[in-house]
């Protein structure tokens, strides 16, 4: 027997009566809390998801928007495909489960019965493809290669196919109007991802699992007015999920239009002289190397001087953006991205950079104006220049003794310019600056390189201005490794150029030093531009020193074309020149093409008629061929081409800039002859193309027809237009395919 007296044992059982009764009670407590907080606190939050368990949604895609030129002219748009799509909803809703429908449907499209079945089976663990991961309740598609007689048959039976449809459905297409292919301005499409849907859940036109969005070129800056709004359609569904009535719709709404300031004619014309003068630089004899310039990339953009907006632009190597469509193979994909390819998907034209040659010699006249040096000189244009024991040799050691800053431009006289700069250099402080005012340098950034122009396409780079600044943050990012090599070969008695460049600069590479820029006032060195920035700054000195930011976006339409958003041009600075230096450099531009390095290539030019500038450049590159640039303007138009191991300036580049040219103002080939009728844009395309009610282009060209053609088609019994001056095709000759598939009502 316990020998613990009956009161002490009590008194243990009343406190652990004590302890049950606080842990029920708190268990009571808390239960009442959480049952508060859900059914009163957030009741309402939860009847709405609870009630939204008997809804189901069905997302229709909204058509994407057109890409179209100046004209009216689509370069990116939709193609129409016959898509056979079945409902499993109401397949289900018969007695056999739609397997008779579904057998009839496989024998009109010539398929297995097995094969269409399995189209329509849902996706799961254990079952193969083909089957259907999407949402139950959105039509499933069967083929999207359907005839139009196979369409009929479907349509024109529908109580032999419940819950089959045969509906126009549309697909991005890229046309390539006059052979116009401008892949890296268009850019393309690819599925979004789960990362991309979660960020745009809290703008206004959240994305979608099934849309596609722009991945580079226009696709993508404009994606958002180009995407539209899909339409969703909710059904109430039962327990079972099968649907008992439709609670609501919302119609797709189609994208808006771009027009862009491409013009196709002048894009095609553009891409084929790039692509003609690369092949003749192929054949072409180097005599540097030895062997035939590779020519192995280029770009040319044709651009509007008093508006920066991008008549054409043009990229190689290049591709086809129709590749993307539907989806890329992973081989199509390889061969895009492949070293060998040289890179197709990048847009040379805004993302190329390279060295600018004598081209960068308008911004050395400029700086040289601005620190006070005499336009008229006169300076030693020598074969040569030394400084110490280094020489610096003009182009195959010309000479042409005494000249003008202008007369320097028309030949390209590097020595003039050489010296100007070691000038300055010296009055800077040479290698030991107090306040150095660096005119060469801080000029160019006044022109614009060394930063991005803003042009409406994406991946735009900044090329480089190499000043003391960017001098010292290149040499405090690679002074560690150039003084390991510097320490590790310093007993070399002949070291390597990258050892010597390494052993030079481990201890003070940061200075600006005298032979940095004497290279620099000639376009070589450091220095790295690319052909859009050369494009606008050439076309600023055309319209009397406005630099725009350039674009190719040109207005937003709606879709019924009531809405016109234009995008208007942005001047976003000045030249640094007064109007009597951009004057005098204006008329040495002319003398290039007259008596200096271009003349030989614009022989029987109509100069007094045209009056064409233009200026060459030829780059060395360390370890390949030159780079040929030409730059060039009239009163109208900037044409700037580069060709990557493409050779002289002119050599390479004159005569496909001369056949632009030609083409675009209607001159006879190689003479003085013009005929503006011929010619694809004697002037500038400012007016722009109308979208009508039914979605159809009314170019400018076309609105302008007379009154008496437009009367007689608002009259014909075709239909009515509602008054365009030119109706859609669609509306002239309707079928009864399209009455059956579109459902169009005619008169």
């Amino acid at each position: 027997m316990s020998n613990i007296p009956e009161t002490g044992r009590t008194s243990r059982v009343t406190i652990r009566l004590v302890i049950l009764q606080v842990l029920v009670l708190s268990l009571l407590l808390t239960l009442g809390g959480r049952l508060w907080y859900l059914q009163i606190r957030n009741g309402q939050e939860y009847d709405q998801e609870a009630a939204s368990n008997h809804y189901q949604q069905v997302v229709t895609p909204a058509v994407r928007g057109s890409i179209l030129d100046d004209r009216g002219v689509p370069i990116a748009d939709n193609q129409t495909l016959l898509v056979v799509s079945a409902s499993r909803t109401d397949l289900l809703q018969q007695a056999d489960g739609g397997t008779a429908v579904l057998t009839r449907l496989a024998k009109v499209l010539g398929m297995k019965p097995q094969d269409v079945m399995d189209k329509v089976r849902l996706c799961d663990a254990q079952t193969p493809r083909p089957c259907w991961n999407g949402s139950p309740y959105q039509p499933i598609p069967i083929t999207d290669e359907a005839t139009t007689q196979q369409a009929l048959q479907i349509m024109e039976r529908r109580e032999d196919f419940p819950g089959i449809t045969a509906e126009p459905t549309a697909v991005r297409t890229y046309p390539a109007p006059d052979k116009a292919n401008a892949a890296q301005v268009l850019g393309y499409l690819s599925p979004v991802t789960d990362k991309e849907v979660a960020a745009s859940e809290k703008t206004s036109n959240p994305l979608l699992r099934s849309d596609q969005v722009g991945r580079s070129g226009l696709e993508s800056t404009y994606d958002d007015q180009l995407r539209g709004k899909a339409g969703v359609t909710k059904y109430q569904v039962d327990n079972l999920g099968r649907v008992i009535g439709k609670a609501s719709e919302t119609p797709a709404t189609p994208g808006d239009n771009v027009v862009t300031s491409i013009d196709a004619k002048v894009q095609a014309v553009t891409e084929k002289e790039l692509n003609d003068a690369m092949v003749t630089a192929r054949k072409t004899y180097d005599p540097v190397t030895h062997k035939n310039f590779k020519a192995d990339s280029g770009a040319a953009i044709v651009m509007d001087n008093k508006t920066g907006q991008i008549i054409a632009m043009a990229s190689e190597p290049t591709y086809d953006p129709n590749e993307w469509v539907g989806g890329i193979s992973a081989k199509d994909y390889a061969a895009l991205t492949d070293t060998k390819s040289n890179y197709p998907l990048l847009n040379r034209a805004i993302q190329g950079e390279s060295a600018p040659g004598s081209t960068f010699k308008v911004i050395s006249t400029s700086a040289a104006v601005k620190a006070g040096y005499s336009e008229d000189g006169p300076y030693a244009c020598t074969s040569s220049f030394s400084i110490g024991n280094q020489v610096f040799h003009n182009d195959e050691n010309e000479s042409y003794g005494d000249i003008s800053l202008a007369r320097a431009l028309e030949v390209s006289c590097d020595t003039v310019f050489y010296r100007l700069s070691y000038a300055q250099w010296q009055k800077d402080g040479g290698n030991d600056p107090k306040n150095p005012k660096d005119y060469f340098y801080t000029t160019a950034h006044q022109f614009g390189l060394g930063a991005t122009t803003g042009v409406d396409l994406p991946g735009e780079v900044t090329g480089r201005v190499p000043d003391r600044q960017w001098k010292k943050d290149f040499w405090e990012e690679n002074k560690a490794d150039w003084c390991a090599t510097a320490k590790k070969h310093k007993n070399d008695k002949n070291p390597s150029l990258s050892v010597a460049i390494a052993i030079e600069n481990c201890p003070d590479g940061y200075e600006l030093r005298a032979g940095d820029s004497v290279n620099y006032a000639i376009g070589q060195g450091d220095t790295l531009v690319t052909p859009i920035q050369m494009a606008r700054i050439y076309a600023a000195l055309a319209n009397g020193g406005t630099l725009y930011q350039p674009t190719i976006g040109k207005a937003v339409i709606s879709p019924d074309g009531k809405t016109v958003t234009p995008i208007k041009p942005k001047a976003v600075a000045k030249l640094p020149d007064s109007k009597s230096t951009l004057k005098y450099i204006n008329q040495a531009l002319a003398g290039v093409v007259t008596e200096g390095t271009a003349d030989w290539k614009f022989g029987n030019w109509p100069q007094d008629k045209i009056p064409l500038h233009a200026k060459t450049g030829t780059a060395e590159v360390s370890g390949k061929q030159s780079t040929s640039w030409f730059d060039t303007y009239t009163k109208d138009y900037t044409i700037v081409m580069t060709i990557s191991q493409g050779g002289t300036g002119s050599g390479g580049s004159g005569t496909a800039i001369r056949r632009i040219y030609e083409a675009m103002y209607g001159i006879k080939k190689d003479s003085t002859t013009i005929d503006p009728k011929k010619g694809i844009m004697p002037q500038p395309v400012t007016s722009l193309p109308k979208i009508s009610a039914d979605g159809s282009v009314v170019s400018a060209q076309q609105a302008a027809y007379s009154t008496e053609v437009a009367d007689t088609f608002a009259n014909s019994p075709a239909g009515s237009t509602g008054g365009d001056p030119v109706p859609a095709l669609a509306a002239l000759t309707p079928t009864r395919t399209e009455k059956l598939l579109y459902g169009r009502k005619y008169t």
